[in-house]
């Protein structure tokens, strides 16, 4: 049952994205063009930090699969491409391996194909603290994502319907799993109010991972016996309004969902994100063209981003959040309903001192950490 419904979501997820229009609320955020801005490309890195986690890029592969044969092929395959491009991978939820452990291969495979690699674990928020170390420890992860989806349980014919547990379960994990550990969302967003929950909790970071890319809610739908359930489609926020709903909070926020191309990577760093995953448009590509052109893919997005820094005189992924940001469309409405000034990212690189509109905040506000990304291994020193 597990290993066939891990199927039928690679299946439908793969349905989902060749039949998206292709828009969503990335594309209501644009660059203020500015002529001079450029610096030298040999000036430029990728790296990024986080929660005392340092990675030479801010990309990574986000949480896909595993569980059945099917899934244990992809794993590998993502695992080779993690290894030869050097980004960071998640696993998919471990809860078929929590529960029948002769499907362990699936996942550990991850490893075993990326020894030297970032490799993130991934359960739900009912597992148990044994479990949660169980699954860690496993892929010798260097740190573990707990993936929350009420939009996508309560559609799902097997799905919990008992949430309560879930904060105080987080906050136990955090905890006494001995690695980070990162929440996300599987494509409904992360609220601002969650996000202050979560710091609360212990959480390191957060990865927003919201609406715009799979849709999990519109999949279980289409597995129930009758589709009662499609109203639910397209519930939640964007992953650009969530990054802007995160100004001020603490925790680190990663982002994901709806992520297309670099240039969408670039947006959500300048909207405050430390790292960008992609789900299924590298599933796609995988399917389509094999290790080979997912390899390819990745290498040219990575270099595609660090060219579209050295056009903007972004020294290292952190400077983003100095750029200058326009808002439109619903996108400027969800901000208005929320209390969020996107006046103020337009006029971010206007040093503080310089004659200026007399409600300029300063460089970078509240929309991100500041520049000063650091240069580090691939893999953090908390595994």
């Amino acid at each position: 049952m597990s290993g066939q419904r891990k199927d039928d979501h690679v299946r439908l997820a793969i349905e989902q994205h060749h039949a998206h229009s292709g828009h969503n609320q990335f594309d209501e955020v644009s660059f203020v063009h500015h002529a001079l801005a450029g610096i030298d490309r040999r000036d430029v890195s990728l790296a990024t930090s986080f929660a005392g986690i340092d990675w030479r890029v801010p990309i990574y592969i986000n949480a896909m699969t595993g569980g059945s044969v099917k899934t244990g092929v992809i794993n590998r395959d993502l695992a080779v491409a993690a290894r030869e491009t050097g980004v960071p991978i998640a696993s998919g939820s471990m809860n078929a391996y929590l529960k029948d452990p002769s499907c362990a291969g699936t996942f550990s495979v991850l490893r075993e194909e990326n020894p030297d690699g970032f490799v993130m674990a991934n359960i739900n928020a009912t597992t148990s603290v044994d479990n949660a170390r169980r699954a860690v420890g496993l892929l010798a992860a260097d740190c573990l994502q707990i993936h929350i989806n009420t939009a996508q349980e309560t559609p799902m014919p097997e799905g919990d319907r008992s949430f309560a547990s879930w904060g105080p379960q987080i906050g136990k994990i955090a905890a006494a799993v001995g690695v980070p550990v990162i929440v996300k969302e599987v494509g409904n967003g992360l609220s601002r109010q969650t996000l202050l929950r979560l710091q609360e909790l212990g959480v390191r970071a957060a990865d927003v991972s919201g609406r715009g890319g799979t849709d999990f809610a519109r999949i279980e739908n289409g597995r129930r016996e009758v589709a009662d359930y499609a109203f639910l489609r397209g519930w939640g926020q964007s992953t650009a309004a969530c990054l802007l709903d995160a100004q001020g909070v603490a925790v680190p926020v990663l982002a994901s969902g709806g992520v297309r191309h670099p240039l969408d990577v670039l947006r959500a760093l300048a909207l405050g994100a430390r790292a960008v995953g992609s789900s299924a448009g590298f599933l796609r590509t995988l399917l389509d063209g094999g290790v080979t052109a997912l390899v390819a893919q990745i290498t040219a997005w990575l270099d595609q981003l660090a060219a579209l820094q050295t056009m903007l005189g972004a020294r290292t992924p952190a400077d983003l959040v100095r750029c200058d940001l326009l808002v439109h469309g619903e996108l400027r409405d969800f901000c208005a309903d929320r209390g969020i000034d996107t006046r103020r990212l337009a006029r971010r690189s206007t040093p503080a001192s310089s004659p200026g509109p007399a409600h300029h905040s300063g460089p970078a506000g509240d929309f991100g950490p500041g520049p000063g990304g650091t240069r580090g291994a691939l893999k953090g020193s908390t595994r």
